[in-house]
C-alpha cells in the first residue's frame, strides 16, 4: 500500500516522501495516528502545496540533529562494573546503562538512538555511534573500568 508520510519516521523516511508499507500497517497504526496519508492523487497534489512548509521542517530537525550531534560528540562515560580474574565482567554494559551514564552528563537520548551492536562483556574503551537523524551519528567513547 502506497503513503505519503505526514512526519518523519526513521524506519520508513522523511515528512512529505512517498512509502510502500503493509496493508495492515497503515490501516491499523499509520492512518488512524494522523502519521500518514493514503497516496492518491489528491493528496499528492495537497502535499505538493504543502512542500515547502515540510522542507522548513526537515531544516529545522537537521539543524537540532547537528546542534545536538555537537553536544555528543566526543563524550566520554566511565561505567565502572565488577570483574573475575580474566577482566570479563560478571554481567554486562548495555544500552540502557549508556543512556543512564549519558543522562548523568545531561545528554538526553532516547534507547534506539545508541547504537551497540551487542552488550559490552569485557574492560577496556569502545567507540559507540548514537543515531541522532539520518546521516548524523557523532560517536561517544565509553570506557568500562573494574569496580
Amino acid at each position: 500500500m502506497k503513503i505519503i508520510l505526514k512526519e518523519t519516521i526513521e524506519s520508513l523516511g522523511i515528512i512529505g516522501s512517498e512509502a510502500e508499507v503493509k496493508k495492515g500497517f497503515a490501516r491499523n497504526y499509520l492512518l488512524p495516528q494522523g502519521k500518514a496519508v493514503l497516496a492518491t492523487p489528491q493528496n499528492r497534489k495537497l502535499m505538493e502545496k504543502e512542500r515547502t512548509k515540510f522542507e522548513l521542517q526537515i531544516a529545522k530537525e537537521t539543524a537540532h540533529a547537528e546542534e545536538m550531534a555537537k553536544r555528543i560528540e566526543g563524550v566520554t562515560c566511565t561505567l565502572k562494573g565488577k570483574v573475575s580474574d580474566e577482566n570479563r565482567l560478571y554481567g554486562s554494559i548495555t544500552v540502557r546503562d549508556i543512556m543512564t551514564a549519558l543522562a548523568a552528563q545531561g545528554i538526553e537520548v532516547e534507547k534506539n538512538m545508541i547504537l551497540l551492536n551487542d552488550p559490552i562483556k569485557t574492560l577496556g574503551t569502545y567507540t559507540i555511534p548514537i543515531r541522532v537523524y539520518k546521516g548524523v551519528k557523532p560517536q561517544i567513547t565509553v570506557e568500562i573500568t573494574a569496580e
